[in-house]
C-alpha cells in the first residue's frame, strides 16, 4: 500500500473508442487494423463512450469542484461534454483514427501534469498501453469497456468505477494498491488457445468491493464435476427447445457428449442434438432463436464471477431480455464457486436496466441431481 496525496483536484479521461466493438459481432476484440475493419463490415458499434459517460454521470455532484482533463474527440472530450463538464483537452487526433500511442502519450502528459487520478475506458489491451505510457506511478482506474477484461485494475462496472472516483477525488479513500495488468494474445484467442501474460501493475484506490477480481483458470480437479454437470444437462434438454450455449470449459463436455462441434471461446445453438450455429455473433443468435423457445446455458467466470458482460458480448441486452431469467441456467464446478469467496456473481451488460432484471438468486448445477442458489447481482 502507498498513501496519495489527499488533495484531489484533476481527474483524468481516456478513452479507446474502439474498444469492445469486436464482442457482439463474435470477433473477440478489436486490436489491430484488419480486425476493427471485419468488424465495422459486420455491424459493430462503438460501446465505449457509453460506458464512460455511466462512470461520468457519478462525478456530476463534483462539476465546479474537480478540473477533467481529457483525450481529444472520441478519446475523452466527446463524453466529457456530453457529461456536462468542460474538459482540458490533451493531444490531438488525425480524422477518423486513434492508435495505442495516442493512449500512452496522453496517460503520460496526464501523469507529467500533475492530473491525480486517471480513468481510463477499455479492456486489458487499453489497460496495458496505460502500463506502457505510466507504469505504477499514477493512481488509475480502468471502466469496463473492452471484451478481454482479466485485469484486476478495472471496476466491476462502470457506475462502481464512478464510485469510486467520487470517493478518491473527495479524498474518502486515501491509500493506494497495485493490481495486476494482463493481456490475453487477441490472434490466439480467436484460435481458442488461451495465452495470457503479466505486464505490470498500475496503482489503483484500495477499493475491493468494487474493483473486479483477475480471472483464474478452472483447476484440474473440476474435471469430474464437468462430466457430471454435462449428464445432468443433458438428461434434462427437450428436443423442443433451442439451446444457446456460452463459452467456458465448465460447458464443453456437454458439447462433447452430445457428439457436436464446438466453439470453446464462442456461443453455440443446439437443438435435438444437431448443430445450428457455431462460434454465432448476436445478429446470428437472434434470426436462430426467432420464434423458438429458448434456453441460455453460461457458467460465471473463473475468480470474477461474471455470467454476463465478460466475454460473451454476443449476448446482448436484447437477446437476455427476450429470454428472460427463467430460461437462464447457470452451471459451475464446486471450485468455480469456491474461487469467489461467498461473492456474488455479476452481470455487467452495458444496460443497466438488464442488468437489474437479471439480479436474483438462482440454482446453480454444480453436478449430477447437484445445485446450489447463488446470487448474481450488478
Amino acid at each position: 500500500m502507498i498513501s496519495v496525496n489527499s488533495s484531489i483536484k484533476r481527474c483524468g479521461l481516456i478513452i479507446n473508442p474502439i474498444a469492445g466493438m469486436g464482442g457482439a459481432v463474435g470477433l473477440k476484440g478489436t486490436d489491430g487494423t484488419n480486425i476493427l475493419k471485419q468488424a465495422i463490415e459486420r455491424g459493430a458499434v462503438p460501446r465505449a463512450e457509453n460506458r464512460a459517460l455511466q462512470t461520468l454521470h457519478m462525478l456530476r455532484d463534483m462539476r465546479g469542484r474537480i478540473e477533467l482533463v481529457s483525450g481529444p474527440g472520441p478519446m475523452g472530450q466527446q463524453a466529457a461534454v456530453k457529461a456536462g463538464f468542460s474538459p482540458k483537452v490533451i493531444g490531438s487526433l488525425q480524422a477518423g483514427t486513434t492508435t495505442p500511442a495516442d493512449t500512452i502519450n496522453i496517460a503520460r502528459t496526464m501523469a507529467a501534469n500533475d492530473t491525480d487520478i486517471i480513468l481510463f475506458a477499455g479492456g486489458d489491451g487499453t489497460a496495458r498501453d496505460i502500463y506502457t505510457g505510466i507504469g505504477s506511478t499514477q493512481p488509475c482506474i480502468g471502466i469496463p469497456a473492452g471484451v478481454k477484461i482479466h485485469s484486476a485494475v478495472f471496476a466491476q462496472n462502470p457506475v462502481l468505477a464512478g464510485e469510486i472516483a467520487s470517493l478518491f477525488l473527495k479524498s474518502r479513500i486515501r491509500r493506494c494498491m497495485e493490481a495486476e495488468v494482463i493481456d490475453l494474445d487477441e490472434e490466439s484467442y480467436r484460435k481458442e488457445i488461451l495465452q495470457t501474460r503479466l505486464f505490470g501493475y498500475l496503482s489503483v484506490p484500495a477499493e475491493k468491493n468494487r474493483l473486479q477480481r483477475s480471472k483464474t483458470r478452472s483447476a484440474g480437479t473440476d474435471a469430474r464435476a464437468f462430466e457430471a454437470i454435462a449428464h445432468d444437462l443433458a438428461e434434462s434438454m427437450d428436443d423442443r427447445i433451442c439451446y444457446v450455449v456460452g463459452a467456458g470449459t465448465t460447458l464443453r463436455p456437454l458439447m462433447q457428449l452430445l457428439s457436436l462441434d464446438f466453439s470453446l471461446l464462442g456461443v453455440d445453438i443446439i437443438q435435438g442434438r444437431t448443430l445450428l450455429a457455431k462460434d454465432a455473433p448476436e445478429k446470428k443468435i437472434l434470426e436462430t432463436i426467432s420464434g423458438k423457445e429458448f434456453r441460455i446455458l453460461v457458467t460465471p467466470v473463473g475468480g470474477q464471477g461474471y455470467v454476463f458482460g465478460r466475454g460473451n458480448l454476443q449476448l446482448s441486452p436484447d437477446i437476455l431480455n427476450t429470454a428472460g431469467k427463467q430460461n437462464i441456467v447457470i452451471a459451475a464446478a464446486p471450485g468455480k464457486l469456491q474461487s469467489l469467496r461467498g461473492r456474488p456473481m455479476l452481470v455487467d451488460t452495458g444496460d443497466r436496466d438488464t442488468d437489474t432484471r437479471l439480479s436474483g438468486i438462482y440454482r446453480v448445477i454444480t453436478g449430477y441431481h447437484q445445485s446450489t442458489m447463488y446470487r448474481v447481482q450488478c
